[in-house]
């Protein structure tokens, strides 16, 4: 994004694609899959004439960010051939942009300041009686809604709609999708109580900024996807095309990630590598494995990418 370019408001393009990795750590198997499949996408648009492919280092939790890793995933996906078209865009360097679309929120009555913990949120519905579920968030009760009544405020949350019908949208691989986002929801945070920015304002902002117009990550966030499409529509900002891929789980079942354990990638074999994660994709093997340079066999998957995902054209 240019300097001065209004940070919603971002440069148009035919197809400009990313993948925004957070740098808790290297990447793993099942990123590299994210990775692979974003790229693909990109390269395999319009015929195969493609797109631009961008990569955006998502850094702003920063206490769950290891510092060098977002410099050691650069590396890992230059040796697997995944080369941005753009310099990276670190969002730990944007907070004045979230702040800005903050305060226009603010300013339209779209956001508003909240006091409660998230014993308060557990509280008001239990008393409601709506107990929390294994690994699912309960969604705001609206405490705070129509103002803190003497408390002092904490976070600072989207306010849903009143009225809102639910948040419709269409995966290129899920098929039709929709979400209640008032009921399975609630007013969602954008700032969080320790003065970070949360990834769903943080998300959208970037992405208006740098024009993307196809979005292609994990079927594991395509539970945000209603809650940026929100967002989006409150900023004036354009919608992206969504295609949520299918997730790389480890022995257990549980989607593989840094939180449980998943190995950082072994590069010493980048084709191998890339092998596993277009196998995972449903892209099919490669005929000379061990006669097939990185490129060549990157250009045999965007080719059958093109057939599998983005039809004739």
């Amino acid at each position: 994004m240019k300097e001065g370019e209004d940070p919603v408001q971002g440069p148009g393009s035919g197809y400009i694609g990313r993948f925004a990795p957070s740098p808790t750590g290297p990447l793993h198997a099942g990123s590299l899959v994210a990775a692979l499949a974003s790229w693909l996408d990109a390269r395999a648009f319009n015929g195969g004439r493609g797109g631009r492919w961008l990569v955006r280092i998502e850094d702003v939790d920063t206490p769950r960010c290891i510092p060098g890793a977002g410099e050691i995933i650069l590396q890992q996906l230059a040796a697997c051939g995944l080369v941005p078209d753009e310099p990276p865009l670190w969002q730990s360097a944007r907070g004045a942009f979230y702040q800005q679309a903050l305060d226009r929120l603010v300013a339209e009555g779209a956001a508003y300041p909240c006091a409660c913990s998230r014993k308060d949120i557990e509280e008001a519905q239990l008393a409601l009686g709506h107990a929390r579920e294994r690994h699912a968030a309960l969604p705001y009760p609206g405490t705070c809604r129509h103002g803190l009544n003497g408390r002092g405020g904490r976070s600072w949350r989207f306010r849903v709609p009143e009225g809102l019908l639910p948040t419709r949208w269409s995966d290129r691989r899920l098929g039709e999708q929709q979400q209640e986002v008032a009921a399975e929801i609630g007013d969602f945070v954008l700032r969080r109580a320790d003065g970070l920015w949360a990834y769903q304002l943080a998300v959208v902002v970037d992405d208006a900024a740098q024009g993307i117009t196809h979005i292609v990550r994990g079927e594991d966030l395509a539970d945000n996807t209603p809650r940026q499409i929100l967002l989006q529509h409150a900023l004036g900002a354009p919608t992206p095309q969504y295609l949520h891929t299918p997730l790389v789980r480890g022995d257990n079942g549980e989607k593989l990630s840094k939180q449980n354990g998943a190995q950082a990638l072994d590069l010493h074999d980048p084709l191998q590598a890339l092998a596993q994660a277009a196998q995972a994709l449903g892209l099919p093997a490669l005929a000379h494995p061990h006669n097939t340079c990185t490129g060549d066999a990157l250009a045999q998957w965007a080719n059958a990418w093109f057939r599998n995902y983005n039809g004739p054209s």
